[in-house]
């Protein structure tokens, strides 16, 4: 019989990529200390439905009795050379829009907390944290970590090897018991783990989502708009990218089916709802769906067409960016940061 904190464990463990340190994550369950996770995002590019993955996940950890902290790292936005002077402007959007998409998903937000990197980073203990890590880490281990979060180019800029270090650190000064990331963060969670007891720290577990495949591509970029699907897309902007969309009837392996994998039926379990797909009765009428598994299979025997699927996920998605759609402040937000 399932314990509560094997229950805990599986609900955090949920659509997980990896989790570095299981057993400590076992540990600290059976602990009485309240756990604490951060998951953290640099303000730079408008935020996409992308960003609705980890706040599932967030979800999960707080239905788990974990305390949230929610990292807006302005100074890692500069370091990845976003302008000094939009930082706060950015900051203001970031956190609006993910309070936003947190609301949007039913989420108690009572044990979560947002963070502003700048008003830790720039104490000194915490720069002397950094400081002592730069003497034990290569540029080497640096330039490794930050491979595939920073724009490093041919010839890098210093700002790109200081990010991960002060990545690693910040476990140590969030107070974190738990670092939660995407597939593109599991370098500098590696380094994070070598190097904090180096430090005379204790090394954090780490936990990762998987990478999200783009409308077209491999990856869901914020600096490539066919990619993805921004919060604040109208109606037809959005029907228009799921439309264009990269996917063949039969395989499952494109952006759309990721949508539902990892965001649209993670929503609908956990409402207990349905998704349906519309069709016309002279091809067999609306089809229903509970799991993914259930609309993979059909989609892989082409009982489903690709077309009838897009266009349901587009009326899912519009209907979840209501909210953004309608919020003014957000909008004005979004101006000054971008515009």
């Amino acid at each position: 019989m399932a314990t509560d904190i094997d229950k805990r464990f599986e609900l955090i463990k949920r659509n997980l990529q990896e989790i570095m340190g299981e057993k400590e994550l076992k540990a600290l369950l059976k602990s009485k200390k309240e756990i604490v996770v951060y998951w953290g995002t640099m303000p730079t590019g408008s935020i996409s439905i992308a960003y609705f993955f980890p706040m599932l996940k967030v979800a999960d950890f707080l239905k788990a009795g974990l305390k949230v902290k929610i990292l807006l790292a302005d100074l890692h936005a500069a370091l990845d050379l976003v302008p000094w002077i939009l930082l706060e402007k950015r900051y203001n959007y970031y956190e609006r829009a993910i309070s936003t998409i947190l609301k949007t998903i039913g989420v108690d937000i009572k044990k979560l907390e947002f963070v502003k990197g700048s008003d830790f980073q720039l104490k000194p203990e915490y720069m002397y944290d950094v400081l002592r890590l730069s003497t034990m880490a290569s540029v080497h281990d640096s330039q490794k970590a930050a491979s595939e979060v920073v724009k490093l180019r041919d010839n890098p800029r210093l700002s790109g090897l200081i990010y991960p270090l002060m990545q690693v650190i910040d476990e140590q000064y969030l107070g974190a018991d738990i670092q939660f990331g995407g597939m593109d963060q599991r370098k500098i969670m590696v380094l994070a783990r070598e190097s904090l007891p180096k430090l005379g720290y204790e090394a954090r577990v780490e936990l990762i989502n998987p990478l999200i495949r783009g409308l077209v591509g491999e990856k869901m970029s914020s600096s490539i708009e066919a990619t993805k699907i921004d919060l604040l897309d109208d109606e037809k902007t959005v029907k228009n990218k799921i439309n264009n969309a990269e996917m063949v009837a039969g395989n499952p392996n494109n952006g759309v089916m990721a949508l539902l994998k990892y965001f649209i039926f993670v929503l609908k379990s956990d409402k207990n709802e349905q998704i349906i797909v519309k069709r016309d009765k002279k091809y067999g009428g609306d089809l229903k769906y509970k799991t993914y598994d259930e609309l993979e299979k059909d989609f892989k025997n082409k009982k489903l067409h690709p077309l009838d699927l897009k266009n349901a996920v587009a009326d899912e998605i519009n209907l979840l960016l209501k909210n953004f759609r309608a919020d003014r402040k957000l909008h004005e937000l979004h101006k000054l940061a971008y515009e």
